[in-house]
């Protein structure tokens, strides 16, 4: 969440935020009227209370002096009607006022390009664009072909948008998770595997309600739901704690499954496992001091940078426009790889700064001299494996059908390449003499 103080004392400021964004800016009117409905309301239930509290004194004092007391009785009997009624409507309006607050998107960072996605700015290309002298496949006909994929087999089992994967493409998956969590241990990130499911209150804590409950599954009959990203679970590693500030910056590598329902995303991209239900993904995150959170947003974003030119794809970084930049960061910086089947760069993760707005909602705080500072949030897709793995099958297809491994993989894969399936040879049928 934004700070109250600063909807309270610069709402013209959020109020372009919500502009840029396409989010309605009289939504920032809506919560200030009904902080000022809520805070008027709580003055007054102090001023009943602390009446309370001076005539019980006075009726001690009166009845020590033999004064008569049936006056100060009566007025306060009338005080615990009122404060009672007073004290529900604060309630109501609090939560009314505390639920549109969490919905109010973090303010943009002033770089942040303004307009739609056709506004994102392509800061740096690396890699060259294969040309090929031959008639490429994209993704799912390749890994089809080879017998390492099997869609239709998943779609009977489980629906539309899962798979199995086979072979040697499982050790590949294998092979980026590794290579990704050896680059990031060098690098001293800590790493972790976090619960798979998390509570209601948890995930608020890392992103509003109407988000997740339109992304991730909820587990029928249980207070839980399938993480749709390790992201919401190291971010609740310091919920409602004081981080000792000697640790900072605490850097995680994490690493876990994804489950997304992909809702609204019917017709596109449904053929493959470039948008699935299921896929595994290294998650850098970091918490840090506010005066530092720049800094680590480079760093992360350097990281992701380094293992992708390692790993050979032809990619782009692109600083993501304003309607295109989800609620939570202030700014995202996404990578893209090279598809050479649809012709195109398509997104493989993405680097965010969310400052305080995820650590207000989770109250996660550390110490800073003698006060109290909420600190800063980032989060980075290190690496999504299975848009990796189709993005460098696509891009290292050979003629004969064989896929080509990156050099950097070679250590974990324990192979070169993936080989092309071999032609059945027909059998020569011998006539036999009569």
């Amino acid at each position: 969440m934004i700070d109250i103080d600063l909807i309270r004392k610069n709402p013209e400021l959020v109020r372009e935020s919500q502009k840029k964004r396409g989010f309605p800016p009289e939504d920032v009117n809506k919560l200030l009227k009904l902080d000022k409905e809520w805070r008027e309301l709580k003055e007054e239930v102090d001023n009943l209370r602390s009446k309370r509290n001076r005539i019980s004194e006075e009726i001690n004092k009166a009845k020590k002096e033999g004064r008569k007391i049936e006056g100060l009785i009566k007025e306060a009997k009338e005080i615990p009607k009122k404060l009672e009624e007073k004290e529900k409507l604060m309630v109501e309006i609090e939560e009314a006022r505390n639920a549109l607050w969490k919905e109010i998107p973090n303010i943009l960072d002033k770089s942040v390009p303004i307009g739609e996605a056709s506004k994102n700015k392509i800061l740096k290309a690396y890699g060259k664009i294969p040309k090929f002298k031959f008639k490429i496949k994209d993704h799912s006909d390749l890994l089809e072909s080879l017998d390492l994929l099997d869609m239709k087999k998943a779609s009977e089992v489980a629906g539309s948008r899962f798979y199995y994967l086979k072979g040697d493409l499982v050790k590949l998956n294998q092979a980026i998770i590794n290579f990704a969590l050896d680059f990031l241990s060098k690098k001293e990130f800590i790493l972790i595997q976090p619960p798979y499911m998390l509570r209601k209150d948890v995930l608020a804590g890392a992103m509003p309600l109407d988000v997740f409950e339109e992304m991730i599954y909820k587990i029928e009959g249980e207070d839980l739901y399938l993480i749709g990203t390790a992201e919401h679970a190291l971010n609740a590693y310091y919920m409602n704690e004081i981080i000792p500030a000697e640790k900072f910056p605490v850097r995680f590598a994490g690493i876990s499954p994804s489950f997304r329902k992909e809702a609204g995303a019917h017709g596109k991209d449904t053929k493959g496992i470039f948008r699935i239900h299921q896929f595994e993904k290294v998650e850098q995150f970091v918490f840090c001091k506010p005066e530092d959170s720049w800094k680590e947003f480079d760093l992360i974003l350097k990281n992701s940078i380094e293992m992708y030119r390692q790993l050979g794809i032809p990619f782009r970084v692109i600083v993501l426009a304003s309607k295109d930049t989800g609620r939570v960061p202030t700014k995202t910086i996404d990578l893209e790889g090279w598809f050479p089947a649809q012709n195109a760069y398509r997104e493989l993760g993405s680097c965010s700064n969310c400052l305080d707005y995820q650590t207000r909602r989770s109250n996660i705080k550390y110490r800073d001299k003698n006060e109290l500072r909420l600190a800063h949030t980032l989060n980075n897709t290190a690496i999504a494996t299975e848009r990796m793995m189709v993005c460098m099958a696509e891009n290292n297809q050979q003629a004969d059908g064989s896929i080509k491994i990156p050099k950097a993989l070679w250590r974990y894969t324990g192979f070169k390449e993936i080989k092309a399936a071999k032609p059945i040879k027909s059998k020569k049928i011998i006539k036999k003499k009569k």
